[in-house]
């Protein structure tokens, strides 16, 4: 047991804790006023729910023994067993203290999904989607990963802190759920303005701030390691943030507020799978590529597809999760972490970039799958969509019956 491991994982999970208030001001700015509050409760009550089903059952179905490679077991239950000894997972900290942190895991992770569905998701069908697809996604890749026995890490797929389990579950669900629900009412006819673009920003500095939880925690220590994936996560959103304005500079002639926001955002997503076992040097190329990448990502979903992703959780952390997994197996040495059991496809050996794109096809399928279960299964209590009404007044007032701006009168 150590003082100063424990002490730095239990700042980290209050750090990524910050990330999903961070998240709901980030969303919240991209929307429309008669839609804010709802976008925001959504990340809200996730903050309750997720953290309440941790400890009743969470923790144990995704850490607790193995069964098959796929999920966990009922040992821990309630919490119980889990104490202030070391467990499992790491040598130097309380079994809580790693329970602690991963919990804020399954928080922000349902909650990224929300930005695909903004404006039209009827709040008791979202509530019992999240629900469902905690237990039927998030809790079995998060074992597949991460878990004792788990079948990704068996075959030598690695993720150092949730590429896999978190944006390209989430992105790839939030993509499906935007395909069943339709688009917005009127979405091919005017343009969607962002309505307060300070939001927009403060969301994504609380997230940047949080993010250093998110992956420097990972090494699950203070220790060298955690030392090095502060530097790439550093370096890939700066790097990913100067390319956003770069593009939108040539593509519409001059960089903004909400691009560069969205820019570190994507950086970040893509360092995550590999924070901990790329070189420096390599997160600097991973964030400069990761923009253009995302940028023509969204046009194709929304252009050319005409997916209505309405703040493009799935043109983010989607895409920009699976370039993360796939330069995780182009750039990830064995000498940075030996978790990595290869080195990647640039230092010769492809063994690793094989594991990393069986893992990226897995996480794909899983979370399309779950999300046609959890849907299919969330109708049965109702349409998921808000009716025409609903949606032309809003759905702060139709689903909570408050307005984020009682004292604005003009036009939405």
């Amino acid at each position: 047991m150590n003082a100063g491991d424990t002490g730095f994982i239990l700042l980290c999970a209050a750090l990524v804790f910050f990330m999903t208030p961070g998240l709901a001001f980030f969303y919240g700015g991209l929307v429309r006023r008669k839609n804010v509050g709802n976008t925001m409760m959504q990340c809200v009550f996730i903050m309750g729910v997720s953290i309440v089903m941790w400890v009743l059952f969470g923790y144990a179905l995704a850490f607790g023994g193995d069964h098959g490679g796929i999920i966990g077991g009922a040992k821990w239950f309630l919490f119980q067993g889990v104490g202030m000894d070391p467990g499992p997972y790491a040598d130097t900290i309380p079994n809580l203290a790693f329970a602690a942190f991963q919990m804020m895991f399954a928080m922000i992770t349902p909650a990224l999904i929300t930005g695909s569905v903004v404006g039209r998701m009827r709040f008791k069908s979202l509530v019992i989607f999240i629900i469902l697809w905690s237990l039927i996604v998030y809790y079995p890749m998060a074992h597949m990963v991460w878990g004792e026995g788990g079948f990704l890490a068996s075959i030598g797929s690695v993720d150092f802190a949730g590429g896999n389990v978190v944006h390209i579950t989430s992105g790839v669900s939030g993509l499906v759920l935007a395909i069943l629900l339709g688009k917005r009412r009127g979405y091919d006819q005017g343009a969607y303005h962002v309505h307060n673009t300070p939001f927009v920003f403060l969301g994504a500095a609380m997230l940047w701030f949080g993010w250093y939880g998110f992956n420097a925690g990972s090494a699950l220590a203070a220790n060298g390691l955690a030392a090095h994936a502060f530097m790439t996560t550093s370096l890939s959103a700066a790097a990913a943030l100067v390319s956003w304005m770069v593009i939108e500079t040539i593509t519409s002639g001059k960089p903004t507020l909400v691009g560069a926001s969205t820019g570190l955002v994507i950086g970040l997503v893509a360092i995550t799978p590999g924070a901990g076992f790329v070189p420096v040097w390599a997160s600097l190329i991973i964030g400069l590529l990761v923009s253009p990448i995302c940028f023509f990502g969204v046009k194709l979903v929304k252009g050319k597809l005409g997916i209505d992703d309405a703040l493009d959780a799935f043109g983010c952390h989607g895409i920009g999760g699976i370039w993360g997994g796939i330069a995780t197996g182009l750039f990830g040495l064995s000498s940075i972490n030996d978790v990595a059991q290869w080195d990647g496809l640039v230092f010769g050996d492809s063994r690793l970039f094989v594991a990393q794109i069986i893992g990226i096809v897995v996480s794909i399928a899983v979370a399309v799958v779950g999300t046609l279960i959890c849907a299919g299964i969330a109708k049965l209590f109702g349409p998921l969509r808000v009716s025409e009404k609903e949606e032309k007044v809003g759905l702060d007032i139709s689903e909570h019956n408050e307005n984020a701006y009682p004292s604005f009168n003009g036009l939405d």
